[in-house]
């Protein structure tokens, strides 16, 4: 089973914060083959520069998690053709960002859920398929 999880969940791996155990729950089914994660290409830039902004790692910390981010293995879908198309479509209907609107182009083209931690985006967006982290 192909799921899509978004820079907040991914971003909980690496910080203690509420919901950080069901993000590594996550991971833990993803390194048992229990599943595979799937995200757009933007998703390590995305969790490198949240980190890097919560000061909590050094620039050395910084690079073994963007290492490791690679290493995963993540299948990380490129924005073009038909999966750009639906991303901007989401983003103008649903009046979200684009970064945001890409995670659920994917995970609808996908056939798959959406775990995110953005309560907002949940809220806002209002899909069976987008799910906050807490339901793992």
């Amino acid at each position: 089973m192909e799921v899509v999880a978004d820079a907040s969940v991914v971003v909980k791996w690496f910080v203690d914060e509420i919901y950080s155990e069901n993000a590594r729950k996550l991971r833990e089914e993803y390194i048992n083959g229990s599943i595979e994660l799937a995200s757009p290409e933007l998703m390590p830039y995305e969790v490198l520069n949240a980190l890097r902004y919560t000061k909590l790692f050094s620039k050395d910390e910084l690079k073994l998690i963007a290492r490791s981010l690679s290493l995963y293995g993540f299948k990380l879908y490129s924005l073009r053709g038909k999966l750009s198309e639906r991303t901007a479509e989401i983003a103008v209907e649903k009046e979200i960002t684009v970064y945001d609107a890409s995670y659920i182009a994917l995970a609808e083209s996908l056939n798959s859920k959406l775990y995110t931690s953005d309560e907002k985006l949940i809220d806002r967006v209002n899909l069976d398929f987008v799910v906050h982290v807490a339901e793992i």
